[in-house]
């Protein structure tokens, strides 16, 4: 089972050289600290920012310097700063090549709810809005269930959504998902974990076809 750093290094696998990357609040922001050797990827924050790095150790933070999530961050050489309007363009012109968000919900037919929880003050939509109605490959970060053991891999959300079929992959501390016309497909099981322990945590139908390999995140 993964915690959530290990989560943020198996979607690291995802990046591909010369990319351009949203990173959602929450998990998807430390992808930034697990690029792998020998590419290079550019990563957006919505609130203006290209060319982020990992996060800054303690004592070297820069108040100026945060992502759309108001965590303080480092940038790269060549990194720029630009207003929101000129971020969004970016957005909504489909000029990023992945974006990784977080969720407290996404169903089979890929849709995805994660910006309000009943009876809880949150921050609102924010750009995710913008995000699932833009981007072309969105892949989820999140736990597969939640304090109760419930799960959030579902057949169909119960929460506000944010975008409705456009989540394109989902990986969780138990498995890596593919949302397919027909569903969920179960792609690998997080070390330590069973096929059936996944099936057990899952609302949603799964699509299982012959031996399902374990994760690697190293």
């Amino acid at each position: 089972m993964l915690d959530k750093t290990g989560i943020a290094k198996r979607i690291a696998k995802e990046l591909k050289h010369n990319y351009y990357v949203n990173l959602g609040i929450g998990i998807p922001t430390l992808v930034a600290n697990y690029i792998p050797k020998g590419i290079d990827v550019e990563f957006q924050s919505e609130n203006g920012v290209l060319g982020m790095g990992p996060f800054p150790f303690e004592g070297d933070e820069d108040a100026d310097l945060i992502n759309a999530g108001k965590q303080t961050i480092t940038t790269l050489p060549g990194a720029s700063f630009f207003d929101s309007a000129f971020s969004f363009g970016m957005i909504r012109g489909q000029h990023v090549d992945l974006t990784i968000l977080g969720a407290m919900e996404v169903s089979e037919n890929g849709d995805i709810a994660n910006w309000q929880l009943p009876g809880k003050m949150v921050k609102g939509m924010g750009g995710a809005m913008d995000l699932v109605a833009s981007a072309e490959n969105i892949i989820v970060a999140m736990m597969h269930v939640n304090k109760a053991g419930e799960s959030k891999i579902l057949k169909k959300c119960t929460l506000p959504l944010t975008g409705v079929g456009c989540v394109k992959k989902v990986v969780t501390e138990l498995a890596v998902l593919e949302v397919t016309p027909k569903g969920f497909k179960l792609l690998e099981r997080a070390p330590g974990v069973s096929v059936e322990h996944i099936l057990a945590s899952t609302e949603a139908d799964l699509i299982i076809e012959g031996e399902i390999p374990e994760m690697s995140i190293e």
